[in-house]
């Protein structure tokens, strides 16, 4: 029988803790695949009877002792382990909380050596994340038993090639920090704009990476793409309070009240952002981070300047050639050159399988073709837009956008077809 749905500030707490208490079994007992396990088991009994008993004055101490017990149970049919449990469970008191950020180790172990980068993501993303499988693989553009079979040699690989559960240093740190911050990326990319769900956005996912990035930053603040990542963060997530109406309907970039963005947050990214392009050597999130202070600069949508937004692209389409990356710079390019032009860079896109049905190319394509005057070839691109996305947010503001051609109203926030 299945646990009921906990109320959702339970469910948000859970959330945020499940990847704590997982990072400090692993660190003490060394079996990833055992623990994520007992975490699950432990989230789904909490689920049961938290929402009737109370959450408990120590939480994550609650689940880190109902988690235990569950390995302690696990290994009784083996004396030697069931010695070295006991062991274990006698040094750590059951409320007790580490002070090391286990988030962060766990975060370094699942971006394992053993593994390729893209199981290194996958598995980041699904115990540290707390994606499922489903979201991680939209994360990825792949079908949902690729990424399930992904993430189970990812598993069996970390377990085979016995993972420590330390936090490195030194060459092997640097190794380790691309997977790493590609990681955090995604995690904050799927908290900003959900792959599903009737909500827009995840705000415990984009707390959770900017503040493993405000970790990873503070033991490389030297390290240029570190600071560009989080004042990316920092700069994008300072638009949150303006992308939804009361209702959770989706505001667009270009209608959103500017004057309700967090400047605190805009000053801090835009001087992260300076110290980033001051740097010996420009990345792509240094460059991601200065287009998102170049919007951030702009105090109404039409003072934006897109010329610089459409440069910016340019050289970090050369430098890290990405399909997504092509998309943004066609937005800006239309905004320059006109929609005919944006068109004709998108149309570059057609044949390249990791945009199949991705529902951002049909929706910009039906932008720029609204903008060309041609209604008919606009409709049909929202209504595919609307059917290639998981979230219910996203739906309803493009199938708004295709009503406006089709005499139907089903609600929503009409606007242009950017991403906020």
């Amino acid at each position: 029988m299945s646990a009921p749905n906990p109320a959702p500030g339970i469910e948000d707490l859970l959330r945020d803790l499940a990847p704590r208490v997982l990072g400090a079994l692993v660190r003490r007992h060394g079996r990833f695949e055992d623990c994520e396990d007992a975490v699950q088991e432990a989230v789904l009994a909490a689920t049961a009877r938290w929402p009737a008993e109370g959450v408990p004055e120590s939480p994550r101490g609650w689940l880190t002792t109902v988690a235990s017990r569950r390995l302690a149970d696990q290994a009784r049919s083996d004396l030697a382990r069931r010695e070295r449990e006991a062991a274990t469970a006698a040094e750590v008191a059951p409320g007790e909380v580490p002070d090391a950020d286990d988030t962060l180790l766990l975060l370094f172990l699942c971006c394992h050596p053993a593994l390729t980068p893209s199981s290194q993501t996958a598995l980041t993303l699904r115990a540290v994340g707390g994606l499922t499988t489903a979201e991680t693989a939209r994360a990825f553009l792949v079908p949902e038993a690729t990424m399930a079979a992904r993430i189970s040699r990812a598993k069996q690989r970390v377990r085979a090639a016995g993972g420590t559960f330390t936090v490195p240093d030194g060459a092997l740190l640097r190794e380790r920090l691309p997977v790493v911050l590609h990681v955090l990326y995604l995690i904050f990319n799927e908290g900003y704009t959900a792959s599903s769900g009737d909500r827009l956005d995840r705000p415990d996912l984009a707390r959770e990476a900017i503040r493993l990035t405000r970790a990873v930053h503070a033991q490389l603040p030297e390290d240029g793409e570190v600071t560009g990542l989080l004042a990316l963060m920092l700069l994008t997530d300072a638009r949150r309070a303006a992308r939804t109406t009361a209702s959770g309907d989706l505001v667009p970039l270009a209608e959103q009240d500017r004057t309700t963005w967090d400047h605190d947050l805009i000053e801090e990214g835009t001087e992260l952002v300076t110290t980033a392009l001051a740097g010996p050597s420009l990345g792509p999130y240094g460059l991601q981070a200065a287009i998102a202070a170049t919007h951030a600069d702009a105090a109404k949508a039409e003072e934006t300047n897109w010329a610089q937004v459409h440069a910016l692209y340019l050289i970090l389409e050369r430098i890290a050639p990405n399909p997504v990356v092509t998309l943004n710079r066609a937005i800006a390019l239309a905004e320059t050159e006109g929609p005919e032009a944006g068109l004709a860079l998108l149309a570059t896109l057609d044949d390249d399988t990791r945009m199949a049905r991705y529902h951002r190319l049909l929706s910009v394509r039906a932008h720029l073709l609204e903008k060309t005057g041609d209604t008919e070839g606009a409709y049909d691109h929202y209504r595919r837009a609307a059917k290639a996305t998981a979230s219910l947010a996203e739906q309803r503001y493009l199938e708004a956008r295709a009503a406006r051609f089709s005499g139907r109203n089903p609600g929503g926030t009409p606007g242009p077809a950017r991403r906020g």
